[in-house]
């Protein structure tokens, strides 16, 4: 009985011992991951490109006829051009291509005084840290940085890229991307915690009925960064074509660095950056200056959509801008077959976070609550709505670690003092 006992283990361990082989032999080849990764990569920019391009149809539809309606179709068209650009975020961080690049189209928070008129009451007039704090382009010729003094006659594309962005290497002299242009079409948000975004009226930019002056400059500085803004998904766009700059780097770096790769984006977005920077570090401060989408209470959906392309890019499977899916051979599967209980973890991760995001979502669409709102003091309910958010993206961030550590791969996860010191953050 005992040899017949141990026969019959033995079958059962050949069995499970096949099943396990079969299982692994389904995983897609890493290479073939990595190669997806970049096509999911060239398609998130390509449609960023595209929703930028609809952006300026509809800013330049607005510059011909500046009235509620025009004005209100270009910040519907900001938000969507928004929508595969954020998705976009987790190939930073291990792609030092795009890092390197990133703050050309996403650089925040910014000082906005750099470019247009500020309410001095609330925004103040002077910074220890930004001598050009109340530079205010738009509403001059020329301007000092540091020793050298600036024409600023004319603005182009070329000025704000070459000369303002980030100028004295201070981070919030922000002239280019997405949040400047934000500014321009919102302006400041005076409402603070309470409900209310930023409500620049449409006659900033009339010529004839010009209000808060100097509305053909506000016209060209809004021109000139749509214009950039398209340039410059265009050049990574192309990066990320077969033969591009970007999609080299990755792939010079092997199968097994690109998995690392992937994973590292993943890892750093969902912790150091977002849990951390844009979300933790706002609901601790209570400081609606802290949010991401500041002018335009935008916020729920950047966080929502960054979690969305983090999906994305690790199951393989991208639905494009024009509604169609670009499906392929993913991180999800590999690992589900190579570290399937490590697998099912951050699958039930991904899940949760999404969860948790979607109610955050759900409350500023209603028009409930605005992100701002929901970070605000006095606020026990909003408050733990975010910080919910928080939670999952860090118990997301621990399940990716654990399939770094089952596949024997290393990454280094950015970090935040918002999440491992938040008694260093100002206010605590």
């Amino acid at each position: 009985m005992r040899r017949a006992k141990m026969g019959l283990a033995g079958v059962a361990l050949w069995v499970m011992t096949a099943a396990g082989a079969a299982h692994a032999a389904d995983a897609p080849a890493p290479q073939a991951v990595v190669d997806h990764y970049a096509d999911v990569a060239a398609a998130m920019y390509a449609d960023s490109l595209s929703t930028a391009r609809a952006l300026k149809g509809a800013i330049d539809a607005f510059l011909a006829s500046p009235d509620d309606q025009t004005l209100a179709a270009a910040r519907a068209a900001w938000k969507a051009a928004r929508v595969p650009y954020q998705q976009s975020e987790g190939l930073r961080f291990g792609n030092a291509y795009v890092d390197d690049w990133e703050g050309k189209v996403n650089a925040w928070p910014l000082d906005e005084g750099l470019i247009d008129y500020v309410d001095k009451n609330s925004y103040g007039e002077e910074s220890d840290e930004n001598p050009l704090y109340t530079a205010n382009v738009i509403a001059s010729t020329q301007i000092r940085i540091g020793n050298e003094v600036i024409d600023v006659t004319t603005i182009t594309p070329e000025l704000l890229a070459d000369k303002l962005q980030e100028a004295q290497d201070v981070e919030a002299n922000v002239a280019t991307g997405y949040h400047a242009i934000e500014f321009l079409l919102w302006g400041q948000d005076l409402n603070g915690t309470g409900p209310g975004a930023g409500n620049r009226p449409a006659t900033d930019y009339s010529l004839e009925s010009c209000s808060n002056g100097h509305c053909d400059r506000r016209r060209a500085f809004l021109t000139a960064a749509t214009d950039l803004l398209i340039s410059d998904l265009n050049d990574m766009a192309e990066a990320w074509k077969a033969g591009g700059e970007a999609r080299k780097e990755l792939l010079a770096k092997g199968p097994e660095g690109g998995l690392s790769t992937i994973l590292t984006g993943l890892g750093s977005l969902s912790y150091g950056e977002l849990a951390g920077e844009r979300t933790k570090l706002g609901l601790l401060l209570h400081d609606p200056e802290e949010e991401h989408d500041c002018f335009s209470d935008n916020t729920h959906n950047s966080h929502y959509y960054d979690e969305v392309g983090m999906k994305a890019l690790y199951t393989g499977t991208y639905v494009r801008a024009d509604g169609t899916t670009l499906a392929g051979p993913g991180l999800q599967a590999y690992a589900a077959a190579k570290v399937p209980e490590a697998a099912a973890r951050l699958d039930a991760a991904f899940a949760n976070t999404m969860a948790k995001m979607q109610v955050m979502k759900d409350r500023a669409d209603s028009g409930k609550e605005a992100y701002d709102q929901m970070i605000g003091p006095n606020n026990p309910e909003g408050n733990k709505i975010i910080d919910d958010v928080v939670t999952a993206l860090v118990d997301q961030t621990k399940a990716i670690e654990g399939v770094v550590s089952g596949l024997g791969l290393k990454i280094e996860v950015e970090g935040s003092d918002s999440l491992d010191n938040p008694s260093a953050v100002g206010g605590n």
